[in-house]
């Protein structure tokens, strides 16, 4: 009994002992699964940390390096604004030079140009052998718009001058399809300059001339004494050395003036005030036609001489060509060399104007029925043609060949509705309006 006893102990025991060892055995390979999937996660998380590590490190880079390009704009900014502020001061600098011999000016003169340097030189050329010697009362700026290198290369190889450029990215949009951008950009560019030559370089005057025009002997001299004219009669907006019907069959006197209610513009002069009020409200584009509009001039008128002093060679520009071997390559450029000091020009005063016209046109001749240019050849002293309206005036001045253009009205380089011209010269040829003799105060013929 106590030996069965034992041998059942001992079994008990060996039973136990596998148990337990097996046991032992699924605990160790459970523990040894968990150790290498705990491994895994820690060799994953290391490769996770990392490349955490090395992202951070990226970014910390790409914050430096944004740093660094922040200091360089700022830099940067700061160079272009001290750059800025030392070619205006040579600017100002070189201008106060070129003034030193007089306080005040007659007028600024500005060449608006952009990107014809060939064009430019001719014109800077022209002006400059007369200009050197009135320079003080005269100083002379080239505005460019745009960047062309090879405009203001030219430009800045004159020392005589000040140049000035208009940078604009804006997008220009055209009010209606099939417009030349170049319109737009050409106004722009004019209220730029303009305000910056008034307003920055407080000139009381300024006379414009584009990148293709030569000047007349004494194209400096008549804007001097038309100065004088517009301080006494406030009724002058603004004074040109264009005819456009200055070629060189219809003109004969250098040293003639009229008033006209048609803006001539091609080389023109205007005053501060006068700018102060256009400036505001400068049109988008067409801005020689705007100024045409009685509600801008508001019945203002201008001052042009019968022989242009200015001549304009541009045969290609924004108009591309129009109308240039018509009415531009014929232009009569004065070549005289007329003392405007000495002349009394009170008679353009307007009061004093609409009588002496009025008188003028008394005189002449009256022509009646077709073929007035037969008739005005065979008639000794100047003649007038009356017409009835638009289409009536475009057929009168299309057989003489003078402009047939009108704008708001009025007919090129009519007063009181009246274009004169020469036919043959030295006869003057009057085409007078419906209105005119009662406009210019004619009662009866």
């Amino acid at each position: 009994m106590t030996n069965k006893f034992l041998c059942d102990f001992r079994f008990l025991l060996l039973a136990a002992a596998v148990a337990f060892i097996y046991i032992q055995m699924r605990l160790f390979t459970t523990q040894s699964k968990y150790a290498d999937r705990l491994a895994n996660a820690v060799e994953a998380e290391t490769r996770c940390t990392s490349q955490m590590r090395k992202l951070i490190d990226q970014i910390s880079m790409q914050q430096s390096r944004i740093v660094d390009l922040e200091e360089d704009k700022k830099r940067q900014d700061e160079e272009y604004g001290q750059m800025k502020a030392l070619v205006q001061d040579l600017q100002l600098k070189g201008l106060q030079r070129r003034m030193n011999k007089i306080q005040t000016p007659v007028a600024a003169v500005v060449v608006m140009a952009c990107n014809r340097a060939d064009y430019l030189e001719r014109t800077i050329k022209s002006i400059l052998k007369y200009q050197n010697a009135v320079a003080s009362k005269f100083p002379l700026f080239v505005s460019q718009d745009g960047s062309d290198p090879q405009v203001r290369k030219k430009a800045l190889s004159y020392d005589q001058l000040t140049h000035m450029q208009h940078l604009d990215s804006k997008l220009v949009q055209t009010e209606r399809p099939g417009e030349l951008i170049a319109y737009y950009k050409i106004a722009r560019h004019y209220k730029w300059a303009l305000d910056k030559l008034f307003h920055e370089y407080k000139f009381s005057r300024v006379i414009i001339l584009e990148d293709d025009m030569e000047i007349a002997p004494d194209f400096f001299d008549y804007f001097e004494a038309a100065a004088a004219l517009m301080e006494k009669d406030k009724t002058i907006m603004a004074v040109s050395s264009w005819n456009d019907n200055g070629q060189k069959q219809f003109v004969h006197d250098p040293e003639i003036l009229y008033r006209s209610d048609f803006f001539p513009g091609l080389g023109w002069m205007l005053t501060k005030p006068t700018w102060n009020e256009l400036s505001p409200k400068w049109p988008k584009a067409y801005w020689d036609d705007w100024l045409r509009l009685q509600e801008n001039h508001k019945g203002r008128q201008f001052i042009r001489p019968e022989v242009c002093r200015t001549y304009n060679f541009g045969e290609h520009g924004s108009s591309l060509g129009q109308f240039f071997r018509q009415y531009l390559e014929p232009i009569k450029l004065n070549d005289v060399q007329v003392d405007w000091k000495s002349k009394d020009l009170s008679y353009l005063m307007e009061d004093k104007y609409i009588k002496l016209f009025a008188e003028i046109l008394k005189n002449a001749k009256p022509i009646n029925g077709a073929d007035a240019v037969l008739k005005a050849s065979n008639v000794q002293g100047d003649v007038r043609v009356h017409y009835e309206d638009q289409p009536d005036f475009e057929r009168i001045a299309r057989q003489f060949g003078v402009f047939q253009e009108w704008k708001d009205g009025v007919p090129r380089t009519a007063y009181k509705g009246v274009v004169v011209f020469r036919y043959p010269p030295p006869r003057r040829v009057f085409l007078v309006g419906p209105k005119s003799f009662e406009l210019l105060g004619i009662k009866s013929v």
